[in-house]
């Protein structure tokens, strides 16, 4: 079993490497190992292309002449069960049975209604050995946008805002005005990386006049997240340069322009975060990060509508002003960012 696990989180640490890449597909991870010896190792790069196994079979194939013999004798490892079916590509388990591997070791099982255990079982019937539920807890908590897509029906949503020491989230004015210092927003930078998309309300939007991108950070900028319920917004705005794909949640009208996309909710009075992740889930957005303002973040506060809260507290007091959301979860982490401190909460239904 110890052998197992160091093997499975080896799978965990590749599948890692795919975040950000791999939406709305999950982030897997492949190893496979031939008397006590990694002879092939893999994950899922990016969507559409080919999943950890193939990656992983694909070294061995180039690494050994006699790979044949090899993988007859060998253990796949992998974080997620093998797929079934024909998707973007063809099914793994199919491969893993045609190069007749003769044990696999699973992380946890795929929710996805088209695999959930069919991979399993078409590898037991095939007369392969399955084990199941290595580091399953890790496997699945690494997948939690995935899942929390294919289950509930709606994206992985992250909260994150910055307060000052006192708990203000901006001056009463509502002027621009920075709370934290150039680490946090390179980590700021680097989050927004790894999620389909960002959201926030017509206020900030306004006000600050962001970009809602990660130019201080490598790899793809998520989608924008607008909501502007009389579409108040002038088009000079940069969330409208047309560099990213933009979704504008109203009460107006549904449009595309250039990058833009308008979709119109029927009500605006009730139920509109309900709405709106639903509106994403159907975009195949897999995970949202919120990042305000104070009116957009209590309403999916207050509607139990968020996985995970990151929030900084710069050194800075305000004595007065806009007063931070109030949040209660399990605190996670609680990290030095430089001159700030962050705080990462979860829901406790995530537990």
């Amino acid at each position: 079993m110890p052998q197992h696990e160091k093997y499975m989180q080896r799978c965990l640490q590749l599948a890692e490497i795919g975040i950000g890449s791999v939406s709305p597909n999950p982030m897997v991870g492949a190893v496979i190992v031939h008397e006590g010896k990694i002879i092939g190792e893999g994950y899922h790069h990016k969507y559409g292309e080919a999943h950890a196994e193939v990656n992983a079979i694909n070294v061995v194939i180039a690494k050994y002449p006699n790979h044949a013999d090899l993988l007859a004798q060998s253990t796949i490892y992998v974080s997620l069960e093998p797929c079934a079916h024909h998707g973007k590509t063809p099914p793994c388990a199919d491969l893993i049975i045609k190069h007749h591997i003769p044990t696999v070791v699973v992380g946890c099982r795929d929710p996805f209604a088209q695999v959930d255990g069919k991979g399993i079982e078409k590898l037991i019937a095939a007369g392969t050995e399955v084990i199941t539920g290595i580091l399953e807890a890790e496997c699945q908590w690494l997948n939690r946008r995935f899942f929390t897509r294919v289950q509930k029906h709606r994206p992985y949503i992250i909260l994150k805002w910055a307060q000052t020491q006192d708990g203000f989230f901006a001056p009463a004015d509502k002027c621009q005005y920075w709370i934290t210092g150039t680490e946090a927003r390179k980590l700021v930078h680097k989050w927004r990386s790894e999620e389909d998309a960002i959201l926030a309300g017509k206020n900030t939007v306004a006000i600050d006049n962001p970009q809602l991108n990660n130019r201080y950070w490598a790899g793809k900028s998520p989608k924008r997240v607008i909501i502007d319920r009389r579409l108040e917004l002038p088009a000079t705005l940069n969330v409208f340069d047309n560099s990213i794909e933009t979704l504008v949640f109203n009460e107006i009208k549904t449009d595309l322009v250039g990058k833009t996309t308008y979709i119109a909710l029927e009500d605006f009075d009730r139920f509109v975060p309900q709405y709106i992740l639903f509106q994403l889930y159907l975009q195949d957005i897999q995970s949202v990060i919120i990042e305000g303002g104070v009116h957009t973040l209590n309403s999916f506060i207050e509607a139990g509508l968020w996985d995970e809260a990151r929030i900084f507290t710069g050194g800075a007091d305000l004595l007065n002003g806009i007063k931070a959301p109030k949040i209660y979860g399990i605190l996670a982490a609680e990290d030095a960012i430089g001159d700030d401190r962050l705080r990462v909460l979860y829901n406790k239904p995530n537990h």
